[in-house]
């Protein structure tokens, strides 16, 4: 099958999917009639815009009769997500003025809930763009073809494997589209929860509303360039802390307990593993800020707290600067943002799930090695038992997985080091490329405005290749490189 059968086939998913995604970026448009900013009319408008002309042209293509190989839905997914990216950035150039690159990374910082920025200043934004950032954050968190399946009117094969190839695990319902409809009704639930959460801390309304929306989508942006501490606020700390947590639980535990009144959340693996990692990371830098850094107990254990929750739970927000602790104590927190959430949440890293799978797996693996090559020794996950032949497949598919997001970490970090010579300790740019890569936000300061264009690009890359979790980019590449048949 050649490139042109190939888009053929998925193009008028991609087209639909682009259609969708131009009605949800008209919200910022409010906003700037709210606030009359009647200069960001045009520059906003010009993403609707496009991508709905985009979306009518691909609806356009004639449409083979077939159903979409895996490899042509990975690939539209990883397509969909670039120019999501690169259409989305075109406000920022057209409202403010900044390089088109600056743009693209800040979109795509946006879309894949990283938050890391390369704004000079946050406050001289218009309110439009400020809520737009917040909007890219919120609607990446669920999902770009999450988002749209939960509109669409049938399902199918196709929707399915876009929906699976975009790293959603989710099956709460029989059809793709029920399951989206069930994670919207979660999601929507969830950001009304934790924005009277946040409003009890005192803060304005706009303030708490934006907040609300990137910390349940454990993106990271803000609309203050001192981020959180800028509201000095102690009980909007402990406030952001649940909303979190609540965005990296598997969204089908809410589903359980909203239908089937299903309240054992700590009877999830993945839930069990949150919270311990959550309490690890607090002991350890609590320890190390008070032994390495001479900081004071309370506020020790304040900032541990908070860092140590959005580290794994990758959201960007962060209360303290990690390149004034100690280079063990940023390594540790680097090791939780690699980790990171739990699978179908709207954290990034490696995911808990595979962590419990592969420690499970080595059990396994160690298991057989001390029994005779004729006893059958069960594969056990989640309370089931699993075939041999298929845990030895997805055993070998999680651990690639794991494998390459550590093989992209280390060339990546040699790769930045070659293209932005810089005074900062290794562990620093080490960490910011795994905060990078595991979508987190949680900044050294290593990436700036003043980073050298070749830098940012790899920025780019790396946090798109995390958020797809690389498979899907691998074949792209491969698809656009290979020979026609």
């Amino acid at each position: 099958m050649d490139r042109i059968e190939l888009f053929s086939i998925i193009a008028q998913d991609i087209g639909s999917i682009f259609k969708y995604m131009s009605v949800a970026t008209t919200l910022p448009l409010v906003v700037a009639v709210i606030y009359r900013e009647w200069e960001m009319i045009l520059p906003m408008a010009s993403v609707p815009i496009v991508l709905f002309i985009l979306g009518v042209l691909l609806l356009r293509v004639p449409r083979e009769d077939r159903e979409a190989p895996l490899s042509a839905a990975l690939m539209a997914v990883a397509l969909i997500w670039l120019i999501i990216a690169l259409v989305s950035a075109l406000p920022f150039c057209l409202g403010l003025g900044v390089p088109y690159l600056d743009a693209v990374f800040e979109a795509m910082s946006g879309w894949t809930d990283t938050g890391l920025t390369v704004m000079r200043s946050v406050e001289e934004m218009p309110r439009t763009l400020l809520f737009w950032r917040s909007l890219m954050q919120w609607l990446g968190g669920i999902g770009i073809v999450a988002f749209t399946v939960a509109m669409a009117s049938r399902t199918g094969l196709t929707q399915f494997r876009l929906y699976r190839s975009e790293g959603r695990s989710e099956a709460l319902m029989p059809s793709v589209v029920a399951t989206g409809f069930e994670m919207w009704k979660i999601y929507l639930a969830l950001t009304a929860g934790a924005i009277g959460l946040i409003l009890l801390s005192g803060i304005p309304v706009w303030d708490a509303v934006n907040i609300a929306l990137v910390a349940i989508a454990t993106g990271g942006f803000s609309v203050h360039s001192g981020g959180i501490p800028f509201y000095n606020n102690p009980l909007l700390e402990v406030l952001i802390v649940p909303v979190m947590i609540a965005g990296a639980l598997p969204f089908k535990l809410y589903y359980l307990l909203y239908r089937q009144k299903d309240m054992r959340f700590f009877g999830d693996q993945q839930a069990r593993l949150l919270f311990m990692l959550i309490a690890l990371g607090i002991v350890v830098i609590a320890w190390d800020l008070v032994t390495l850094s001479t900081t004071d107990l309370p506020t020790a254990v304040r900032q541990a707290l908070f860092m140590a929750t959005a580290a794994v739970t990758s959201t960007g927000f962060q209360v303290a600067s990690p390149n004034e602790w100690a280079s063990v104590t940023v390594l540790f927190l680097a090791m939780l943002i690699v980790i990171g959430g739990s699978s179908g949440s709207t954290a990034g890293g490696i995911k808990l799930s595979r962590v419990v799978l592969g420690f499970q797996s080595l059990v396994w693996w160690f298991r057989r090695m001390f029994v005779s090559g004729k006893v059958l020794v069960p594969f056990k996950y989640d309370g089931r038992v699993i075939p041999k032949n298929i845990a030895d497949l997805e055993v070998s598919r999680n651990m690639l997985t794991i494998m390459l997001y550590f093989l992209i970490i280390f060339v990546a970090t040699i790769l930045v080091m070659h293209l932005q010579p810089t005074s900062f300790d290794s562990s620093n740019v080490i960490f910011e490329v795994a905060t990078a890569m595991c979508n987190n936000g949680i900044s050294t300061g290593f990436v700036s405005p003043d980073m050298a264009d070749p830098a940012k690009l790899l920025f780019i890359l790396i946090m798109w290749i995390g958020r797809l979790e690389i498979i899907p980019v691998i074949m792209l590449v491969m698809g656009l490189f290979k020979r026609a048949d």
